[in-house]
């Protein structure tokens, strides 16, 4: 096990001044140029470890100073029925979710499980406060069950009409509790309610974007991808709501590039997002850093029409020195839109011909992949990697008995501060 700051030193994006890991930092002391801080890891070329180890097989370059108990990491292969359907030489899908047939066997069904057992496991093991994750939903399923496993204390705040996506094949302990925003709130609701929390000195922001161990977690996807082919590829494919997958995709790309072994080359990042709900693809059309405004009730009503509604971060880390606007203007790439229609259609094709049924989200990443190839933007021999981010759920469902977590409280959209911290501290009796 590493101590802490033999493994890596922290980088302000926006400044390049390094600086050690107080334990959690999630943010530069440069206050005046702020920016996401990025993990610098001694190790410039990583070593893997073995496939039993899960996650942690790439632990060189996660910040983490212990291991948790039941992680998998992701698992890369050459399509062959999709490849030949779409016509393409060099797919590769890097596939997060339960497929046992394919050694991995993520029992929440989605990639966010390389974020909860890399964020969890760079905890400080003297951490005495309760971890605050808010969700739309897979998030939470993902930081419930690594929490509950490993008996770490956490707060989750989940949109009420997201609550059926906290299903789990065995009870969640007592130590894991959830609280929820009412009926007709969205995501950002949730992360309102998780702030408002986070003012209270029991508790801790897990952070978001703005963890290192998040990104990176999220950034094995590529190291899967590029050391099973053994080069960088040319195209980059996934769904976004924050972004943060991408961000993450391409900070893992630039340590690829040092490392020295796989070329030199950026992938190009093709995000897309399902339509009507498309806040990033409006602002890159226009090159714009910022968002462009947008009114909320517009906002939350786009987010109930659409199907993949884990893409429905209204305050993506989209802006900020280091995010996915600078990570697209580095690599290149697209955002690409994607109606549920279309995403109906990517989703029965995937699980037609590669086997597998697949989450919303990466039944949109499939789709704008078929968009891509149908209007000429990727070449037959291109090399690609096509991020599916969840899947395997109908199938997990099908096998296993589900428990669902319940919230503890339900709070309005715009709640008292004063009455959320009495409730809170009610519930976890300080």
């Amino acid at each position: 096990m590493h101590e802490q700051n033999s493994k890596y030193i922290l980088e302000s994006v926006a400044s390049k001044r390094t600086f050690e890991d107080a334990g959690w930092t999630l943010e530069s002391p440069d206050k005046n140029e702020p920016g996401l801080v990025r993990a610098i890891y001694q190790k410039k070329q990583i070593t893997l470890g073995d496939l039993h180890e899960g996650l942690y097989r790439f632990e060189d370059w996660l910040p983490t100073h212990r291991r948790l108990k039941g992680s998998y990491a992701p698992i890369t292969y050459k399509s062959e029925a999709l490849s030949k359907h779409l016509g393409l030489r060099n797919l590769y899908i890097t596939f997060s979710g339960y497929w046992p047939e394919k050694g991995i066997s993520m029992s929440t069904c989605s990639f966010k499980e390389t974020e909860s057992y890399s964020v969890v496991a760079r905890l400080p093991l003297a951490e005495k406060r309760i971890l605050v994750v808010a969700s739309a939903g897979n998030t939470a399923r993902a930081f419930a069950k690594v929490c509950s496993d490993n008996d770490i204390p956490l707060l989750l705040c989940v949109p009420e009409d997201n609550l059926d996506a906290l299903w789990f094949e065995e009870p969640i302990k007592p130590n894991v509790r959830l609280i929820s925003s009412v009926s007709g709130s969205d995501y950002f609701d949730a992360i309102h309610l998780s702030n408002i929390a986070c003012e209270m000195e029991e508790f801790i922001a897990e952070g978001g974007a703005k963890n290192v161990a998040r990104r990176d977690g999220m950034g094995t996807t590529t190291l899967s991808a590029v050391t099973h082919i053994g080069k960088i590829p040319d195209y980059y494919f996934q769904a976004i709501g924050s972004g943060t997958g991408a961000i993450a995709a391409w900070e893992a790309n630039l340590r690829l590039i040092a490392d020295g072994r796989f070329g030199d080359n950026k992938m190009q990042l093709m995000v897309s997002q399902n339509f009507p709900f498309h806040p990033i693809y409006d602002a890159w059309q226009v090159r714009s850093r910022d968002l462009l405004p947008m009114d909320d009730s517009q906002a939350r009503k786009q987010v109930e029409e659409i199907i993949a509604k884990v893409l429905s971060n209204r305050k993506p880390p989209y802006a900020i020195v280091g995010g996915l606007f600078d990570a697209m203007m580095d690599a290149g790439g697209e955002v690409l839109l994607v109606n549920n229609e279309e995403l109906i259609e990517g989703s029965s094709i995937f699980e037609s011909l590669e086997g597998i049924d697949i989450h919303p989200a990466s039944a949109v990443a499939v789709a704008s992949l078929m968009q891509a190839v149908k209007a000429g933007k990727v070449q037959a021999d291109d090399l690609i990697m096509l991020n599916i981010t969840g899947g395997g759920e109908e199938r997990f469902k099908k096998s296993h008995q589900l428990y669902y977590l319940q919230p503890e409280i339900i709070f309005p959209i715009n709640p008292d501060k004063e009455q959320v911290h009495q409730a809170l501290k009610q519930l976890f009796e300080f």
